[in-house]
């Protein structure tokens, strides 16, 4: 993790040497420091300041004048209408990677003499952002054994990390890639299937959204442990709701542990306990699937469950009939419609014939909120 006390010791020295308010951020864009304030502010430094983070809007408009990619400092000009103050991005690298960039508001003072001078402090700043990646980088390589559900192998790595904490499964991609290294301090993670980040409790949402749209696949979230130590049991929640986010419309592209309800309890199940209770259904197609299964998630409403469908009342009616004589199930019974409930969600875990050769790879969430169809209705 980042030395914040010598970062802002660094950052207030620079401060004060140039006369200019001056705040400190990674590569995301999260404020890791600050000095104090020396005239004017602008909203973009108020809003680093409280909540840490630039806009995206603010975020793009830098960008648009390459500072990922400049060695030196470079002047952004004022925006009246994103309210930006005139300032100097001195992008932080370290063996041409940037690691992070230092913003100083610029009253028209800051001078290319006046930059040189603080220039060894940059440096200084640079080099303890490239210390802290690559202990990063050595922390994400003890993370599969972290992530273990074997204790002996939990127990040969030595990690320290504050909690809480909270891991996140993203499906890989074969066609896109993301810029893992980039991810906000604290971050933790392993490339692999699924990819494996272990995050602050507090950032993991907002991570599993950059990684998930990166992939453009599926995520699961599991849910926070105080003890990073129990790391491992958040990881095999995240793994769960991964499964659940890539069979499950309503819950993807993100799916948390915490609001899956009894899909959790699916999502444990394995293939034989799945095919079991899929076989209550199997002798429906796939229309009359999704028919009962839009029925049964709207509670039994047939009003709700035609409009859903686009069907006139009658025509509901007479395919739920026709359901109820093919599963040998009376829907208006409360243990026949869990029967039939249970078997049409089960039936969507399994490997459909079409999966098989992606081996999961991308997002197995079959199109529309309810299309799916159990197993042997072909």
């Amino acid at each position: 993790m980042h030395n914040t006390a010598d970062l802002q010791d660094t950052v207030d020295e620079i401060a004060r040497l140039l006369g200019a308010s001056a705040t400190l951020e990674d590569r995301s864009f999260r404020l890791l420091a600050y000095g104090a304030q020396h005239g004017d502010i602008d909203t973009v430094r108020q809003e680093s300041i409280l909540r840490r983070r630039a806009t995206r809007e603010v975020r793009d408009y830098f960008e648009r004048y390459g500072i990922a990619r400049v060695s030196g400092p470079i002047r952004i000009p004022a925006d009246a209408d994103l309210k930006v103050l005139a300032r100097v991005c001195w992008p932080l690298r370290h063996g041409d990677v940037t690691y992070g960039y230092l913003w100083l508001l610029d009253s028209g003072e800051l001078t290319d003499e006046a930059l040189r001078r603080v220039e060894p402090l940059v440096s200084r700043a640079a080099g303890e952002l490239a210390q802290e990646a690559r202990s990063r980088q050595d922390l994400g390589r003890g993370l599969r054994a972290l992530l273990s559900a074997d204790p002996e192998e939990r127990a040969q790595v030595s990690i320290e990390l504050p909690g809480p904490v909270a891991a996140i499964a993203v499906r890989e991609s074969r066609e896109r890639v993301a810029a893992l290294w980039t991810l906000p301090r604290g971050v933790l993670s392993r490339a692999g299937s699924p990819v494996a980040l272990l995050a602050p409790a507090g950032l993991a949402g907002e991570v599993a959204q950059t990684v998930q749209a990166a992939y453009g696949t599926a995520a699961g979230l599991g849910a926070p442990r105080n003890d990073p130590a129990d790391a491992w049991q958040s990881w095999r929640e995240a793994r769960l709701a991964l499964r659940v986010a890539e069979h499950f419309p309503r819950f993807a592209p993100i799916a948390r542990w915490e609001d899956l309800g009894v899909h959790r309890l699916l999502a444990r199940l394995g293939q034989a306990d799945l095919r079991e209770l899929a076989a209550e259904t199997a002798a429906l197609d796939r229309e009359l699937a999704q028919t009962v299964e839009t029925y049964l998630d709207l509670g039994g409403h047939a009003q709700k469950a035609a409009a859903e469908l686009g069907v006139h009342r009658q025509t509901l009616y007479y395919r739920l009939g026709k359901a109820g004589r093919l599963t040998n199930r009376d829907l208006s019974d409360g243990d026949d419609r869990m029967a039939v409930h249970l078997g049409l969600k089960a039936a969507r875990l399994l490997p459909q014939p079409q999966e098989g050769a992606q081996s999961g790879a991308q997002s197995g969430a079959r199109p529309g909120a309810r299309t799916g169809a159990p197993p042997g209705a072909r």
